[in-house]
């Protein structure tokens, strides 16, 4: 059997980019985590600790978010990598790191980055 859990739309405000305004201005970001693991003893017994706690990948997914990166893949990366060393029983992981309305001399309404593995 396949379980899968998403923790979708974290909204995050975070100062990541190449430019000197995005370090000073900041911008919008979302991000998305999808994982698989095998939940079957935490849906018959109720039990928290036989799952992964989405609080747990919602606040790794903030403090990362808070450190500074010019890439959104090097932000992406630490995501993965955190979620990976924090949390047990993972066959999937899915993370996306999406940068909205990015500074790119365009009309272009996001811009994203996925790591899975």
């Amino acid at each position: 059997m396949k379980h899968t859990i998403e923790v979708n739309g974290i909204k995050i405000y975070a100062f990541h980019g190449c430019l000197p305004e995005e370090e000073k201005i900041g911008g919008h970001y979302l991000v998305d985590v999808m994982l698989n693991t095998n939940f079957s003893q935490a849906a018959l017994t109720d039990d928290l600790s036989l799952t992964v706690d989405y609080v747990l990948i919602n606040h790794i997914v903030k403090e990362e978010m808070a450190i500074r990166s010019k890439l959104i893949e090097q932000v992406g990366q630490r995501i993965f990598d955190r979620i990976t060393r924090e949390t047990i029983g993972l066959n999937f992981l899915r993370v996306k790191v999406t940068k909205l309305t990015p500074p790119i001399n365009g009309d272009v309404h996001n811009v994203a980055i996925v790591i899975e593995e």
